[in-house]
C-alpha cells in the first residue's frame, strides 16, 4: 500500500515497526561501506597473473621498445593493439598511459587551459566565463575537475538514452562560453544509462557557438556488463570526424577495473590532431608510460578477445550482488512508492531515487545504523541535487552476505525518512 493513501492511524503503526526494525540494526554494530565502486578482493585476484609479468627475460615490445627505459610517449603499441579492437579503432588513433584516464581528463582540461585546443582561439584562461555541462546524475570526479577550473557547470537530464542532446544542442548553439561536457556513455556512472546512436549523433553533429566545443566521452565501464552480452561501441571520434568535427570527442578508457584498480592502463582516443596537441603538451610533463606494466598487461590479456573472457568472470562477482540489491529494494519499498531505483545491465552503480527531500535524511540515518553510503547529491555538480533525492549505491566491494545485511539496512532507513516525512506533513 502506497505511502500516500495510508490513514495518520497506519502510518503511526507502521512508523513504530519500522522504527523498531531501525533499532535493531543499530544494535548489530555494523561496519558496512557502499560508498565507492572499487573492484573486491574477489575480483582483484582474478588479475594476479600480471604480478609475475611480463618476466625477467621480457625486456622489449614486439616493435623492439626496450620496456625499461625512458621514451614512447604514445605508450606500447601491443597494448594499444589490444584496446584498439575492443573500441574498434585504428591502433594510430590511441595512445597508452599509466594507471589513471581521470588523470588524462585532467590533463587534457588543463592544457586546454594553458594552451586552448588546436580548434580555440585562444586559452581557455584568457576567456571572461567558461561553462560546461554536466549530465546528471553524473561522476562527482569528473564535476570535480571544471569547478577546480573555475567552470561554471550547467545540469542537464541524463535519459535511459543518454543526456538530453535537445537541450544540449539548444545551450550551446548561441553560447560561446559553453566548451564542452562530460559524459559516461556506456553503463553510465550512476545509473547505468547506454547513450543510444541517435543521442550521440545529435551531440557530434550540432552546431556549437564555442568553435572548440569538446566531449570528453569518458567509456570507463564499456566492456563492464553484468550479462552475458557485451555493448556497442559506437566509433564516436570517426563519427564527429565524418559529421564535420574531427577535434570534439576526446574519448576515454582504461583496465582500471579489468585488472588492478590502482595499476592499470590508461588509454585516449581521439582525432590524429587531437592526439599530436596532446603529445606536445604531455612531453613537457612526462618522458614515457610505465612500460613495464603496459606490457605485462599485453602479455596477461594478448588479444581482445582475452579481455572480453575476463570480464565475463567479473560479471560471475558482480551480478549476484546487483541482483541482490534489487530484490531487496523491491521486496522492502516496491509496495509504498517511496523510491524507485535503476536495474542496470554493466556498470558499478546502482542509482537510488527517495522521497523528495529525504536524501541527506536516508544517508545520516544508515551512517548511524553503520552503513556508509556516498553523500546525498554526490552525483551532482558541487552537490547540489535540486530536489534532494538521489543516493548512489556501489555494491561491489563489500561480500555478497554484507551487501545484502547492507541493503536491508538502506531500505529500512529510506521508509523511516519517508514516514517522518508524511507524519510531519
Amino acid at each position: 500500500m502506497s505511502l500516500s493513501t495510508m490513514s495518520r492511524e497506519e502510518l503511526e503503526a507502521l512508523s513504530q515497526e519500522i522504527n523498531a526494525r531501525y533499532e535493531e540494526f543499530k544494535g548489530k554494530n555494523l561496519a558496512l561501506d557502499l560508498t565507492r565502486g572499487k573492484p573486491s578482493v574477489q575480483q582483484l585476484d582474478l588479475s594476479n597473473g600480471l604480478l609475475t609479468l611480463p618476466g625477467e627475460g621480457s625486456t622489449k615490445d614486439e616493435d623492439g621498445t626496450d620496456i625499461r627505459n625512458y621514451g614512447n610517449l604514445a605508450g606500447l603499441k601491443s597494448i594499444r593493439a589490444i584496446w584498439a579492437e575492443l573500441l574498434g579503432v585504428p591502433v594510430e588513433e590511441i595512445i597508452s598511459e599509466n594507471n589513471a584516464s581521470l588523470e588524462i581528463m585532467h590533463y587534457v582540461l588543463t592544457f586546454a587551459m594553458l594552451h586552448g585546443l588546436p580548434t580555440s582561439p585562444q586559452p581557455w584562461v584568457k576567456e571572461e566565463t567558461l561553462k560546461w555541462i554536466c549530465p546528471v546524475p553524473g561522476y562527482d570526479r569528473h564535476f570535480a575537475i571544471t569547478e577546480t577550473l573555475g567552470f561554471e557547470m550547467i545540469q542537464v537530464p541524463m535519459n535511459e538514452d543518454g543526456p538530453d542532446a535537445d537541450a544540449i544542442a539548444e545551450l550551446v548553439a548561441n553560447d560561446p562560453a559553453i566548451k564542452g561536457m562530460w559524459l559516461v556513455p556506456v553503463f553510465a556512472n550512476p545509473d547505468g544509462a547506454v547513450t543510444s546512436r541517435e543521442v550521440a549523433q545529435k551531440l557530434v553533429s550540432m552546431k556549437t557557438a564555442a568553435p572548440d566545443f569538446t566531449i570528453m566521452w569518458d567509456n570507463a565501464y564499456c566492456i563492464h556488463t553484468l550479462t552475458d552480452e557485451f555493448p556497442e561501441i559506437l566509433p564516436i571520434v570517426q563519427m564527429a570526424a565524418d559529421a564535420g568535427n574531427e577535434g570534439r570527442v576526446f574519448q576515454l578508457t582504461s583496465s582500471s577495473k579489468v585488472t588492478f584498480a590502482g595499476a592499470g592502463v590508461s588509454f585516449l582516443n581521439t582525432s590524429p590532431a587531437n592526439l599530436a596537441w596532446y603529445q606536445k603538451y604531455l612531453g613537457i610533463a612526462t618522458i614515457g608510460p610505465n612500460k613495464v606494466n603496459q606490457l605485462a598487461h599485453a602479455c596477461f590479456f594478448g588479444d581482445a578477445a582475452a579481455v572480453k573472457a575476463h570480464m565475463l568472470k567479473h560479471k560471475d562477482i558482480l551480478a549476484p550482488k546487483f541482483d541482490a540489491v534489487e530484490k531487496i529494494l523491491a521486496d522492502r519499498l516496491g509496495g509504498y512508492e517511496v523510491a524507485s531505483w535503476t536495474e542496470p545491465k554493466g556498470g558499478y552503480f546502482i542509482s537510488l531515487d527517495v522521497v523528495p527531500g529525504t536524501a541527506k535524511r536516508v544517508v545520516a540515518l544508515a551512517a548511524e545504523a553503520g552503513i556508509k553510503l556516498t553523500g546525498a547529491g554526490s552525483a551532482y555538480p558541487k552537490g547540489e541535487d535540486p530536489n534532494e533525492t538521489n543516493i548512489r549505491l556501489a555494491p561491489s566491494l563489500p561480500p555478497l552476505e554484507e551487501v545484502t545485511v547492507a541493503m536491508d539496512g538502506v531500505a529500512t532507513c529510506v521508509l523511516k525518512a519517508a514516514l517522518e516525512k508524511a507524519l510531519a506533513a
